[in-house]
């Protein structure tokens, strides 16, 4: 990074704040980074508002508002590196479902006074507005991927992230398949790696919050699922939740159905 104490900056747009309080979970290992980077806006954290640049943007949540398209855009232009961290802000998030439906509907049952809501259609991930430098997937965001992230950056280099399938990491853990062993329907052959395996390691099938892996072969895995017994209208379910905008799961629905 160019500048003798490099800024990072923490953005929110449409979420829950969960990946920012992963962040601020790390406390220990936040320690160390005290001396090496200066935050410049977190408001989950600290009242200090710095203005850009930025050599480094951590932005959480999805754009759903006209005045979230505008915010990103300035931020894109102010930041060095522009990271997005968790499902919302790589896929949507679960706040997506509302693309597959009736908007107007939905706040209509919602809100006691839905005129003064100010809301568009979609709810749509970063990349969909700005180019963004590197993706840290998962509802929430894996704090090694997190800190291993932050300290490649600090470093120079660039991140060491997966691009392999939830699969391998069971097998590198020595976690056996639940769906051999158990007959437990799970989206880990498709779902993209980052998470440790962390849900087959306690016995339960993985639920595909970190979104889609490269070129997944979901057509294979359908009827996996369904032999293990899921039905069609559970297939849409486990597909539609936090990562349920990403096109390959939004098309695993309608595969599902045919």
């Amino acid at each position: 990074m160019d500048s003798p104490t490099p800024t990072l900056a923490v953005w929110k747009f449409t979420s829950c704040d969960g990946c920012q309080l992963t962040l601020l979970d790390c406390e220990d290992e936040l320690l160390t980074l005290v001396g090496r980077v200066r935050i410049a806006h977190f408001t989950e954290m600290t009242e200090i508002d710095e203005p850009g640049p930025f050599d480094v943007s951590l932005v959480e949540g999805s754009v759903t508002t006209e005045a979230e398209q505008r915010r990103i855009a300035e931020i894109r232009a102010m930041s060095k590196t522009l990271v997005v961290i968790g499902a919302c802000a790589t896929h949507g998030g679960i706040q997506a479902l509302r693309n597959f439906a009736d908007v107007e509907e939905f706040t209509s049952v919602v809100y006691a006074s839905p005129q003064y809501i100010s809301t568009l259609a979609t709810s749509t991930p970063i990349s969909a507005h700005v180019p963004v430098d590197l993706e840290l997937r998962g509802c929430p965001i894996d704090r090694r991927q997190l800190l291993g992230t932050l300290s490649a950056l600090l470093a120079g280099r660039k991140p060491d992230l997966p691009n392999t399938s939830v699969c391998t990491e069971c097998k590198r853990r020595g976690t056996t398949c639940v769906t051999v062993a158990q007959g437990i329907p799970c989206l880990g052959p498709v779902t993209h790696a980052g998470c440790g395996a962390l849900c087959p390691a306690y016995g339960r099938g993985c639920y595909g919050c970190f979104g889609p892996m490269e070129a997944p072969n979901i057509r294979a895995l359908l009827p996996i699922l369904s032999v293990n017994g899921m039905s069609t209208d559970e297939v849409g379910r486990v597909f539609h939740t936090v990562a349920a905008a990403a096109p390959e799961f939004e098309r695993a629905t309608d595969e599902s159905s045919q």
